[in-house]
């Protein structure tokens, strides 16, 4: 290209798309940033991954999403309001304890009445969550540096029952992670923050939310209204959002542009070399933002910033098989109504949990049939990254033969997608990762990273990330 870019976005998923319609937003403003995004797949969206076939539709990556405000601006903003749907809030979510389904109590009532808990594992929970708990002390935690892994955590403020038979099992399902590894701070940033400045969970909570109630901004009247513990969707599934940017960007967009090289030129612009379809092509930039997983951003930094590429080289990212199977309604052992089940490890199931996807939405599934989407592998069980595909649906069909299924049944296959890299691990050392990241990025003026590595790896968070950034790098061109 002969001219200077204000922006280049490297990739295409959620991240690098919402950061570009950020940058895009205001196209018809004499100052709207000059921005070209280039994703070395054929198609958008990244994880995401909405497939169809006759009447059946599911996800292959994330199955749906926390309805955050930035994120339903966007849907709005790229015309997808009215395809929104949202899952009922009041539908149970199950956890698969003692060869049995029960249901995750969501209020105080639900709590005291639960089997899933021993009258001495309520008593433990409450009396930690009121904040009579011991301070977060001793040779091994000194050993960390100070910091608590997720399991240090709740063991401490709820006791052991609440973390095997709730939070590890939670765990599994967010990050496929193992809970005595992933650190606190850097996982469950909010919940560590209500702990820690409340006095007690149940303190900080009331805390937050009063602080949360104060500093609220009015309702967008232009977005959906939502309650809390609604999961939202489109109806043509979570891929209708990136197609719907990627649409908008129109000739700001290539795909199958795959980086080469980067490198820092000595008008302190970037010159990003490119493989394309058209031959090799050359790309400078006043700003480059970088939305590869960690893996594939140490690698491209390496010549320019051996420090930043060494610290990401270290986040860990297990493989994950997301298995879909769809059995004949009239095999389950009941009618399937909920959000799916979670498995606590140390049941004799391998999988980590399933989510009863066509329970969720309309229009999933033909009439008589189920769609559940399992997950098996993580942190706890990397070996499945090294399994054959009919070795893994045998795996997950035998745990639902003992969860979900009276009878023995051959399921339809609809897929089996081993992701070898699914999910990045915010380990013990993440945030220490992070300070020697941030610090050799000020050797790099005008270069960005935003992706799910850095501080949540929910839909809502690589939205909220990646506006974010888009006014940093605004600001970074004004100057």
């Amino acid at each position: 290209m002969t001219h200077v870019l204000d922006s280049l976005i490297v990739g295409a998923g959620i991240s690098g798309l919402s950061l570009a319609h950020g940058l895009h937003q205001n196209r018809e403003h004499p100052s709207s940033p000059n921005i070209l995004i280039c994703e070395h797949q054929r198609r958008v969206g990244g994880n995401i991954t909405t497939v169809s076939q006759g009447e059946f539709l599911w996800e292959e990556g994330p199955n749906s999403f926390s309805p955050t405000p930035e994120l339903l601006k966007l849907a709005v903003e790229v015309g997808l309001k009215p395809e929104l749907v949202f899952a009922d809030r009041k539908l149970p979510r199950y956890v698969y304890w003692n060869g049995q389904l029960m249901a995750v109590p969501m209020s105080p009532p639900a709590l005291v009445k639960t089997k899933l808990l021993s009258t001495g594992g309520k008593l433990r929970a409450l009396i930690g969550a009121l904040g009579f708990v011991r301070p977060a002390m001793g040779v091994q935690l000194s050993q960390q540096n100070g910091e608590e892994t997720i399991s240090q955590f709740f063991e401490r403020h709820l006791g052991s029952e609440v973390l095997r038979r709730l939070v590890e099992p939670f765990v599994s399902g967010v990050y496929a992670g193992d809970p005595q590894q992933l650190e606190m701070r850097s996982a469950f940033a909010r919940v560590a923050r209500m702990a820690y400045s409340g006095g007690g969970l149940v303190a900080g909570a009331v805390l937050s939310r009063r602080q949360t109630q104060s500093s609220k901004p009015a309702a967008d009247p232009s977005i959906p209204q939502t309650k809390a513990g609604e999961l939202g969707s489109f109806r043509q599934g979570i891929g209708a959002l990136p197609e719907a940017i990627a649409q908008q960007l129109g000739d700001k967009l290539k795909l199958n542009w795959q980086l080469t090289r980067l490198e820092r030129t000595e008008n302190q612009t970037y010159r990003a070399e490119f493989s394309t379809p058209e031959g090799v092509q050359q790309v400078e930039a006043r700003t480059v933002v970088l939305t590869t997983p960690a893996y594939v951003t140490a690698e491209i930094l390496k010549p320019l910033q051996p420090q930043v590429s060494q610290a990401l080289a270290e986040i860990p990212y297990p493989p994950v098989a997301c298995v879909v199977l769809a059995y004949p309604v009239s095999v389950l052992k009941q009618k399937l109504t909920g959000f799916g089940n979670l498995v606590p490890r140390g049941q004799g199931i391998r999988t980590l949990g399933t989510i009863w996807t066509s329970s969720l939405f309309p229009d999933r599934a033909p009439q008589g049939w189920q769609v559940l989407s399992s997950y098996i592998g993580g942190a706890t069980a990397p070996e499945i990254g090294d399994w054959e595909d009919d070795q893994i649906v045998a795996a997950v069909h035998q745990d639902l033969r003992r969860i979900l299924l009276k009878e023995d049944t051959t399921p339809k296959v609809l897929a089996v997608h081993l992701w070898k890299r699914a999910i990045p691990q915010y380990n013990l050392g993440h945030q220490q990762r992070l300070e020697r990241i941030n610090q050799g990025l000020q050797t790099l003026p005008g270069l960005y990273l935003c992706s799910n590595y850095i501080d949540g790896v929910a839909l809502g968070d690589c939205v909220r990330r990646s506006l974010g950034r888009a006014d940093e790098i605004r600001r970074f061109l004004d100057k």
